[in-house]
């Protein structure tokens, strides 16, 4: 079946943050639509949405709601009607859609690993004794500490330009920064170089672009499944599938990385103690019509090997 194709007098409105990266990737998400179904870019209309967490940069996310904060409004908008899709960074995504919102399509993924960024140190590997680290993940600010205990490490909210600002205010000698943000906005030269995932394991769904739905909409759902892109949405149902047996939000240092290999899929997951003094690690290889199963399975032994308070900040 087919539906009728937006035009410039009824556009499809694409629901976006404001920063330069989250208007790349919906302007991506139009350049995709426009391509598969021949249309002209009026047939579109960006829409910007302002979020709690773009406004509120002075305190962790830990202490003024999670992840939500960066699609709450987006997703009431798109519950009213005031726009047709949301495009959303996969990582910065609660594992549970609001009543009547569906997330299952996704771009190709980007680089999944972590850009170390520095304007006067080399590498991770050269940060002298005692550096002071920015960084608002509390993923990476576990991983960093339970490789560098001696570091100090500091809050650093704000987007790719915000922090390369407090770089050069020297409220930090370095950062991390997702290679795939970087790579979009034409700024890899920003990152000394990437971090591998067997020395970083990055976040659950980093790299990632998703475009949200209300799930009664047929003809949305029909546009999308021309764009998505069938491997991402396996290794996501893995990764995420495990975040969510694990109750991951910013108040949890997860990482995971599921990968394609031939017919089957390998998955890596970990799990640390907030302030970095103790990691669990575990991986599982299975077929990819498994991926959620296998991310689940893994969130189990993750959890049965973890000891009682292991999430806790006291």
């Amino acid at each position: 079946m087919t539906y009728p194709l937006p035009h410039p007098a009824q556009p499809l409105k694409i629901g976006t943050r404001g920063s330069p990266l989250a208007l790349w990737q919906a302007h991506e998400v139009r350049r995709c639509l426009m391509a598969a179904f021949a249309l002209p870019e009026d047939a579109f209309e960006i829409v910007v949405i302002k979020v709690t967490g773009d406004q509120i940069l002075d305190k962790p996310l830990k202490e003024i709601g999670g992840k939500g904060l960066f699609t709450r409004e987006i997703e009431e908008a798109l519950i009213d009607g005031g726009i047709d899709i949301a495009v959303h960074s996969m990582k910065d995504m609660p594992t549970v859609q609001p009543d009547g919102l569906i997330l299952d399509c996704f771009l190709p993924r980007e680089d999944v690993r972590d850009g170390f960024v520095s304007p006067t140190v080399a590498s991770l590997a050269d940060l002298p004794q005692g550096a002071v680290v920015g960084s608002s993940s509390l993923r990476r600010r576990a991983q960093l500490a339970l490789r560098r205990p001696d570091l100090r490490l500091v809050e650093f909210r704000g987007n790719v330009q915000t922090r390369m600002r407090k770089l050069e205010d020297g409220v930090a000698v370095a950062t991390f920064l997702a290679m795939a943000g970087l790579n979009r906005l034409g700024m890899a030269h920003v990152a000394r170089g990437a971090i591998a995932p067997e020395e970083m394991l990055p976040a659950v769904a980093q790299g990632a672009i998703g475009v949200e739905r209300r799930a009664a909409d047929a003809r949305v759902e029909w546009m999308l499944a021309a764009i998505h892109d069938g491997p991402t949405g396996v290794r996501l149902a893995a990764e995420r599938g495990m975040l969510a047996r694990l109750d991951g939000s910013c108040e949890t240092p997860i990482a995971g990385l599921a990968v394609i290999e031939g017919n089957g899929l390998w998955l890596r997951g970990e799990i640390l103690r907030p302030d970095g003094s103790e990691s669990i690690t575990g991986e599982r290889r299975g077929g990819v019509a498994d991926a959620a199963a296998l991310g689940r399975d893994l969130a189990e032994e993750l959890l049965g090997r973890a000891p009682a308070g292991f999430f806790s900040w006291r």
